[in-house]
């Protein structure tokens, strides 16, 4: 995934932008970079890798380094960014979020002008931002450039540019799929992924892009450059995961959402069961909220029953290798032996992707003395890895878990009847559940459906992108 966030001022910014930046670092962490406009020094950009260090350290020095009045900064879960351009256009740094699935045929189209060339990155990649900036610069204008670029794209592209006048420009993503929000306070403009991120700084809510807006700010004024298309289909999964508990989108707290899927869950499942559960807890730290909705409901205590130690082990996945990922994982689990021995447990999590880690979370609670481990998934079987967002990190279908053990169930045949698997109210969608619970010997589970989190968003569901569940463009 990733963030950027960006403001155009009359005062020197470099705080603002610094703090609202880091206020994106649960959306990546592989690179951050910040970029700034200053009347007598120009473009200035830093970049660092903050695979083993946040943010907030890696930059901590940015205020003797940089300094402007116009400025924007990201992070990133791919490439380095943002990159400083110069072209026709201009010089202008650019910051992008989304993913680009035919970048090789659109190299290709680029190298086919005489002259061209990227710097390439190991195994000949080149940088998803330099790439953008290579369409956008195609055309005569930033607007016309930008709409270019995304309409080229497979995929999802949102775009923020700082140019050489100070100004920004940002631009949502074609369909929607990721939010811009814009704030505005007395000296200037704010854009960002996240309002909150603007919010903490004074900036008030002004309003969200829509999909394939894309706008100029000065510190007086909103240029509307391309005006927005009617249809949206922003990304469920911003609500069940990705998105902070403090976040908003199309007018939709993330954290209230999480409550009411968690509350609307207990009316699908089985009422003997839970009578006999001692504590309702969640996987920390996104299936908390969605636990507490649970738990509410069913009238059953919440209780943490294991805690994840955080002061020095933020990141379960900064190891490059998936085995010592799991291991740091497994250590940052501190059991609350009260909360756990000869008791009946049912946690909820935001979701089950690949599963890679959920044995071993079950394992350490038997290990704990826990009687019974039941498991709910907070969002339906994920049957799809996600082209537009690569939210879930798989690279195939077939490193889904669902997908997986389906096959093994049926074969190949098995993916014929995805629908009937995803339903837990079929023989198949059964055999699912009974399959994954004797895997990862969970004494039961089951997944919410895909009508309860639609209903728990609020939004209608052709406004939603729910693609990683049914399939559905």
């Amino acid at each position: 995934m990733g963030g950027f966030f960006g403001v155009v001022s009359k005062n020197d910014c470099m705080g603002d932008v610094f703090f609202g930046t880091d206020y994106h670092s649960h959306l990546g962490t592989s690179r951050a970079g910040m970029a700034a406009y200053d009347k007598e020094i120009g473009l200035q950009r830093k970049i660092h890798n903050i695979e083993t260090a946040p943010f907030r350290t890696r930059f901590e020095h940015i205020f003797d380094e940089m300094k402007g009045t116009s400025a924007i900064g990201c992070i990133s879960d791919t490439h380095p960014e943002p990159l400083l351009i110069r072209s026709q256009l201009g010089t202008y740094a650019i910051s992008t979020v989304g993913v680009i699935n035919n970048a090789k045929i659109l190299i290709d189209y680029c190298l086919s002008f005489g002259g061209s060339h990227f710097d390439a990155m190991t195994g000949g990649n080149v940088n998803c931002n330099e790439l953008i900036a290579a369409l956008i610069n195609q055309k005569a204008t930033f607007a016309e450039g930008i709409r270019f670029a995304q309409e080229s794209i497979e995929g999802t592209a949102s775009i923020l540019v700082l140019c050489e006048d100070g100004s920004l420009i940002a631009a949502r993503d074609l369909n929607g799929r990721l939010p811009v929000s814009i704030g505005k306070r007395d000296d200037g403009y704010a854009v960002s992924f996240e309002a909150f991120a603007y919010e903490k700084m004074g900036y008030a809510f002004l309003r969200e892009l829509g999909p394939g807006e894309v706008v100029r700010l000065t510190t007086d004024e909103i240029f509307i450059l391309k005006t927005p298309k009617e249809k949206k289909k922003i990304c469920s999964f911003l609500w069940s995961y990705y998105g902070y508990p403090t976040s908003t989108y199309e007018g939709v707290n993330v954290e209230i959402m999480r409550y009411r899927n968690g509350k609307s869950m207990v009316e699908n499942d089985n009422p003997d069961l839970l009578e006999n559960v001692d504590y309702i807890g969640g996987v920390p730290d996104s299936g908390t909220p969605h636990a507490i909705g649970f738990a509410n409901a069913c009238g059953k205590p919440f209780a943490r029953a294991f805690i994840k130690y955080t002061p020095t082990w933020s990141r379960s996945f900064t190891p490059t290798r998936q085995a010592e990922r799991n291991r740091v994982a497994k250590m940052k689990q501190i059991p609350v032996f009260d909360l756990i021995k000869d008791k009946s447990l049912l946690f909820v999590d935001d979701s089950i992707v690949r599963g890679t880690q959920l044995k071993e979370t079950v394992d350490f609670l038997y290990e704990s003395g826990a009687k019974e481990v039941h498991m709910r998934s907070a969002c339906p079987p994920i049957l799809f890895s996600c082209k537009y967002l690569n939210f879930s990190r798989s690279t195939s279908d077939s490193e889904l878990l669902a997908r997986r053990v389906i096959v093994e169930l049926e074969g190949e045949e098995g993916l014929n009847h995805l629908g009937e698997y995803a339903d837990g109210k079929t023989t198949r969608g059964k055999n699912l559940r009974e399959a994954i619970a004797k895997q990862f010997n969970f004494s039961s589970l089951d997944f919410q459906t895909l009508d309860g989190v639609i209903d728990a968003i609020g939004l209608d569901k052709s406004e939603l992108c729910t693609y990683c569940w049914d399939g559905k463009e």
